[in-house]
C-alpha cells in the first residue's frame, strides 16, 4: 500500500470529518473524498462510514489507521533524530492553557522552561475551550475539569478550589452569603464560558468527589469575564462577591484584603482538578516530552 494512502487515512481519522482533513492536508474536500473512494475501491472494502458532518472508521479502517499512525510516528522520530544531531533541544511545541491558571500560575514555569531550552519554540494559547481540546495543531492542553476525557492521556497536576470572597469594604455593609441559595441574590463576580450554563457545586467533606456532592445552584453573575486579573481587581474594588479559583486571590486573602465565606464547603464551577492532556497515539517530540516533565515537576 502507498504510504501516502496510509497518511490520508490517519488525517481523516484524527480530523473526524472530510472537511477538516482537507484543511489539514491543504487540499479540497472533493479531492480528499475522491482519494478515499479510490482507496476503498482498491482494497475492496469500505474504510469509513460517512455522514454530512462526521466520518467513522470501519474495523478495517481502524486497523489501517493504526498502521499509518505507526509509520507516521516512526518517520517523525527519524526526522527529529536527524535534525537534532549535535544540537541542543530543538523543535516547536504548541501548548493550550486556561487563561487564568496559565497567566497567574504557569507563566513563570514556561519562562523558566524557555530559559533552559532556548532552541525550543513555545507557542502558548491562553484559552478556555471545553470542546475539541486537542485540535490538530495543539500538542499539549492543560484544563480544569472534574474528570478527563477517556480518549486522552491525562496527567494529574493537582486540585483547584474556588473561593467565595469579597473586600472588607463590601462585606462590612452588605454581609457575605451564608448559603448557596443566598448567592442568587448577591452581585456575583466570576468567570464563564460562552454557551455553557454556570453551575456552582458544593461538596460535603472537601474532597470534591461526586459521591460527596451536597448541593448545586445555577449562578447569575453581574460581572463575567475570562480574564482573571480583571476579576481580581473588580473583587478588590468592592463591586460584589467573587467566585474565583484560589490561585487568583489567595495572597489577598492571606493579607486580609479579602474575606471569605462558605469556607466549610469545597466549591467548584468547572471542575476541581487540573489535568495535562495529550493524544495517546500522537508522536511526542523530545521538546514536548521535556515540557511535559518540566510542568509536572513544577506542579509538584
Amino acid at each position: 500500500m502507498d504510504p501516502n494512502d496510509l497518511a490520508l487515512l490517519v488525517e481523516i481519522q484524527e480530523a473526524g470529518n472530510l472537511s477538516q482533513a482537507a484543511r489539514r492536508l491543504k487540499m479540497t474536500r472533493a479531492n480528499v473524498s475522491y482519494r478515499l473512494a479510490q482507496l476503498e475501491r482498491a482494497v475492496g472494502a469500505q474504510l469509513f462510514r460517512r455522514t454530512t458532518r462526521h466520518v467513522e472508521a470501519t474495523e478495517l479502517g481502524l486497523r489501517l489507521y493504526q498502521h499509518g499512525l505507526a509509520v507516521r510516528n516512526e518517520l517523525q522520530a527519524a526526522q527529529e533524530t536527524l535534525a537534532s544531531l549535535g544540537q541542543g533541544l530543538q523543535g516547536r511545541v504548541r501548548l493550550s492553557v486556561p487563561s487564568g491558571y496559565g497567566q497567574m500560575v504557569m507563566a513563570p514555569w514556561l519562562i523558566e522552561f524557555k530559559r533552559q531550552y532556548p532552541g525550543v519554540v513555545l507557542d502558548v494559547l491562553f484559552e478556555n475551550r471545553v470542546d475539541d481540546l486537542l485540535r490538530d495543531e495543539v500538542d499539549i492542553a492543560v484544563r480544569i475539569m472534574s474528570a478527563p476525557p477517556p480518549t486522552l492521556v491525562a496527567r494529574d497536576m493537582g486540585r483547584v478550589r474556588y473561593l467565595c470572597c469579597a473586600s472588607a469594604g463590601y462585606a462590612g455593609p452588605h454581609g457575605l452569603p451564608q448559603t448557596l441559595a443566598q448567592l442568587r441574590q448577591t452581585p456575583l463576580i466570576t468567570s464563564g464560558v460562552v454557551g455553557r450554563e454556570l453551575r456552582l457545586a458544593a461538596y460535603r467533606n472537601g474532597q470534591g468527589d461526586e459521591a460527596d456532592l451536597r448541593e448545586e445552584v445555577t449562578l447569575e453573575p453581574t460581572l463575567i469575564s475570562e480574564h482573571f486579573p480583571f476579576l481580581r481587581e473588580a473583587i478588590l474594588a468592592g463591586l460584589g462577591v467573587g467566585l474565583v479559583p484560589d490561585y487568583v486571590v489567595q495572597d489577598a486573602v492571606d493579607s486580609g484584603a479579602l474575606v471569605t465565606a462558605l469556607d466549610e464547603l469545597r466549591l467548584s464551577i468547572f471542575g476541581n482538578r487540573i489535568f495535562m492532556l495529550y493524544m495517546p497515539n500522537r508522536h511526542q517530540t523530545r521538546s514536548a516530552r521535556a515540557l511535559i516533565d518540566h510542568l509536572l515537576v513544577q506542579a509538584g
